[in-house]
Formats: C-alpha cells, structure tokens, sequence
C-alpha cells in the first residue's frame, strides 16, 4: 500500500482540488484508492447534521466506498483550526481514533491519500499540532503550494518543519491559484528546486471555477501535469 498525507503551505491553496484530482487519476488507472481527511471545519448545516464538502468530494472523487463518517471522523461547524473549533463546540478529538480508522482501510486500498486542515503547523488537538498526526500515520508527505508570489518562503518553512520532525517530503505540488502569470510564477518553481531539495512532482494550471468539480478534466490535468511515478 501506498500512502501519502497532503498537506498546504496555507489554507486555500488548492490542496483539496488537487488531492481529489491525484485521486481521479490514480482511480482511473485501476487503482484501488483510499481517501481520509481526518478533520474538516467550517462545514455546512444540514438539518441535523454536519457536510463535510471536501471530504465528500475526495470520496466521489476516488470511488472510495467507505462511509464519510470514517473518511472524515470529525467534522465541525467553525472555519476555524480544528483544537479551536472542537472547543467551541465542545467536541473531543481523539487522534487514537483516527490512527484506528486509517489502519483498517490501508489493508483494503492500493493507495491511501490523507488530507489535512490548513498547513502542518495547525493545532488539530490539546498539543498537537498537523504535524503529529503525520508522524504517527508514518506517512510521507506532499505539499501543495501556490505558484504565486510568496510561496517560496511558505514552502521552505514547510519542507524545514517536516523534515526536522523526520518526516519524509516526498514532493511538492505547485498550483497556479491566478489566470495571470507574473514573473515571479515564472521564477519560483527553479527557486523552489534549487532550495528545497525536494523534487517538484507537477504544476497545475489555472483552473476555472465551473471545471473545479469536473471529476474526468481535473484528473486529465493531473496526468498531463504530475508525475506519477511516485505511485508506482
């Protein structure tokens, strides 16, 4: 079994569009592929219950036939971190759980991604942090990062955090998040090689809002953009 924890340099960077389209892909190859993201917050009201809408798209998206409430097994209202919304709605998040949960679906999967919330330094419990939860799933780690100005210094402070905790960088993932291209979404990929000493696994278009959803377009962009030797 494969398995990878996706991670961001930042909330919005595309991380779920992306761990959804690597899904796709893998998926269409004949992959049997296991989806998690393990907390989801700011999640929408229906009735009684909590959607945890990006956890929901991983799962259409990968054809993983598990129940939602094991690949996402908390799920809370706040957009907040997920310590700071699980105190607000008095929910105790119990990481043994998780660990539990992962452990019985890498047996059935070729491949398992694993998202997380927000970037590797986000409290998800009482003194944890994403970080953590990374190390004690022993997986290694892809990070999705914007193109745009700015990623440079994000990415590296990424890639540093990890790696002291000795966890396993596998590759990084830049994600053009603007239609335009400036000279610094020219630049950055070569800045970001020569320093992070990580191997930079693909660079995702632009893509438009209405084709964000579009399961077979993004999986298309996936293939044409990554590489996927890392699953082999």
């Amino acid at each position: 079994m494969k398995g990878y924890f996706i991670t961001g340099t930042d909330t919005g960077v595309g991380k779920t569009m992306i761990a959804g389209a690597l899904a796709r892909a893998l998926a269409r190859s004949g992959r049997r592929v296991g989806v998690m993201k393990p907390f989801e917050t700011g999640c929408t009201s229906r009735g009684d219950s909590l959607i945890p809408e990006d956890a929901v798209f991983l799962k259409e998206m990968s054809g993983c036939n598990e129940d939602i409430h094991r690949i996402c097994p908390y799920r809370l209202r706040h957009p907040l971190a997920p310590l700071v919304a699980a105190a607000i709605e008095k929910v105790s998040i119990d990481i043994d759980r998780i660990k539990g949960i992962y452990l019985e679906m890498k047996k059935k999967y070729d491949v398992m991604l694993i998202e997380g919330a927000g970037g590797v330094m986000v409290p998800v419990a009482e003194n944890l942090v994403t970080l953590d939860v990374i190390a004690m799933l022993n997986l290694p780690l892809l990070i999705v990062s914007r193109l745009s100005l700015g990623t440079i210094n994000h990415t590296l402070l990424t890639v540093q955090q990890a790696q002291s905790r000795g966890i396993d960088v596998s590759g990084i993932i830049l994600n053009q998040v603007s239609p335009v291209k400036g000279l610094a979404e020219e630049t950055n990929p070569e800045v970001l090689r020569k320093f992070s000493g990580v191997p930079l696994l693909g660079q995702m278009p632009f893509i438009e809002e209405h084709k964000r959803k579009d399961a077979d377009y993004l999986a298309d962009c996936a293939a044409a953009c990554m590489d996927f030797r890392l699953f082999s």
